[in-house]
């Protein structure tokens, strides 16, 4: 099994984002990515920060158009000139509705399309819960992590509920390929869950109209004894 890689990308659950909620600590998604606009609040205070404010901690797709990637846009019936359609009111690095000789572009490339300075992850676009049972101590935490995360980023997520998280070797109970039966064995950390045999069964359970926590999946951590230090 090859030694574990670290991520290359991060996840974050909506959870996640909805924590960071206020003019201070403001995140939102859009269009799969997550942004944090906690700076670009401070740099432009005043009404076109507004919005931004109050949509804080939250999915801002549907002000988006998936194919320009830009702000939704429409035809004014007063004036029929086309412009962004921001019934949520006008925000910033939006252009006025009218034209004007003195809007200032001198922010060069507009916050939504400034991936590199705001852009900070991916949405997951499905989560699921899982629960770690620590064979030392027996004690057993619940986690909800993205579909798409690898064991190595979900065990760091595990770090912030077991500093040693990394002194443990990670096993499941998984179906077998070869037949019909289960098999209990160690977990490939460069693996997502569902690569590793683990899979979300959420999907079955609501078709079913059972509820998604008749079952959660639960992974087992043995501590290997190699003296680390937190």
């Amino acid at each position: 099994m090859a030694p574990p890689r670290g991520p290359l990308r991060r996840y974050y659950t909506p959870y996640e984002v909805a924590m960071h909620n206020t003019p201070d600590d403001c995140w939102v998604s859009f269009l799969g990515g997550v942004y944090n606009l906690t700076d670009l609040i401070k740099a432009n205070q005043g009404a076109l920060a507004a919005p931004l404010i109050a949509a804080a901690g939250q999915d801002l797709t549907h002000w988006f158009d998936p194919t320009t990637k830009d702000p939704k846009r429409h035809i004014c019936p007063a004036t029929h000139i086309e412009r962004f359609y921001t019934p949520m009111g006008r925000f910033i690095h939006v252009p006025p509705p009218e034209p004007m000789c003195n809007w200032d572009t001198s922010f060069g490339l507009p916050w939504w399309r400034d991936a590199k300075k705001y852009q900070i992850g991916l949405l997951s676009a499905r989560t699921r819960v899982i629960r770690v049972r620590n064979v030392l101590t027996d004690q057993e935490d619940q986690i909800e992590v993205p579909c798409e995360e690898k064991l190595v980023e979900i065990r760091e997520r595990y770090l912030e509920l077991n500093a040693h998280a990394k002194s443990y070797t990670w096993k499941a109970l998984v179906r077998d390929p070869n037949g019909d039966t289960h098999v209990f064995q160690e977990l490939d950390l460069n693996l997502t869950l569902e690569e590793n045999g683990v899979p979300d069964e959420t999907p079955v359970f609501e078709d079913h109209h059972v509820p998604t926590d008749y079952f959660i999946p639960v992974l087992h951590v043995y501590w290997n004894d190699d003296l680390t230090v937190a």
